[in-house]
């Protein structure tokens, strides 16, 4: 049994070397779009059938057109920079459901939900620039596919630690430790480092695809204001802070409009 686990772990190891091309650095993903982007995609139009997808209003119609925009925009970044086919499995499908919830995500292969209810914090298209690019950089940094390998490897440590300590106590310790460190000490961060990746890469193509980037400083304040300043304490998140994320973006406003600039986007609505 600890054969096996040795041979996973190397396996995953040496097959966990995808380039995220906005970085230059690889990351922890051994799932091929292959495996992972058919099942999101079922998924997805299973999601579809069971909500209330809103259809042919002007929220919709916009929701699709600022999606189409920043994809198009990351397309462009790609090409450019020597990824081009990067988006070939990709099929992008943006979609507003009827949900107060105030949120918005993405799916594995360019499957975008927004729901009405985050429709008053955007409150322009500017604004829905702003979450679409980060949703469509999850999609394109492969974060859905990194949690799942780091879940795996999480997995897999706790089996280990399982088969090598014997002793029936020490094991209950070990369990409930490796619980709590394993989340709040790998996890949490992970995701974290995800989001504060996604805003940064989203800012930049969103400005890329016209919309100016201090608006995303700006969406967060009303976030802040519709939390009431309320939030979970960072380390026990997988999200940063609405105040780091405001100082965060503001920081990286300047350098996304200089990098739309080599696109020959000089004005940002």
């Amino acid at each position: 049994m600890k054969k096996t686990l040795l041979i996973l772990a190397v396996f995953m190891g040496v097959a966990a070397c995808k380039v995220n091309p906005f970085t230059g650095k690889k990351v922890l993903n051994f799932y091929p779009n292959s495996q992972i982007f058919p099942t999101s995609f079922a998924q997805y139009d299973q999601f579809l059938t069971e909500n209330k997808v809103v259809e042919n209003t002007s929220e919709a119609r916009m929701i699709t057109k600022v999606g189409q925009r920043i994809s198009t925009a990351a397309e462009r970044w790609l090409s450019s920079n020597g990824y081009a086919g990067y988006l070939s499995d990709y099929k992008w499908e943006y979609n507003l459901v009827d949900d107060e919830t105030v949120n918005a995500w993405c799916m594995p292969g360019g499957k975008i939900v927004f729901y009405t209810g985050i429709l008053p914090i955007t409150q322009t298209e500017r604004g829905i620039a702003v979450v679409m690019g980060h949703e469509v950089a999850h999609a394109l940094a492969d974060h859905g596919a990194q949690r799942m390998s780091a879940g795996t490897l999480q997995q897999l440590g706790a089996v280990a630690g399982n088969v090598v300590i014997q002793d029936e106590q020490k094991r209950n310790v070990f369990n409930q430790a490796y619980g709590i460190g394993s989340s709040v000490g790998v996890m949490l961060p992970f995701s974290r480092s995800h989001e504060t990746e996604a805003d940064r890469i989203g800012l930049q193509i969103m400005a890329i695809a016209g919309y100016d980037p201090s608006e995303a400083a700006e969406l967060w304040k009303r976030m802040k204001a519709n939390s009431g300043g309320q939030s979970t304490p960072e380390f026990l998140s997988t999200h940063p802070s609405n105040d780091t994320r405001i100082a965060n973006l503001t920081e990286w406003a300047a350098a996304a409009r200089e990098e739309a600039r080599k696109f020959g986007v000089t004005s940002f609505e």
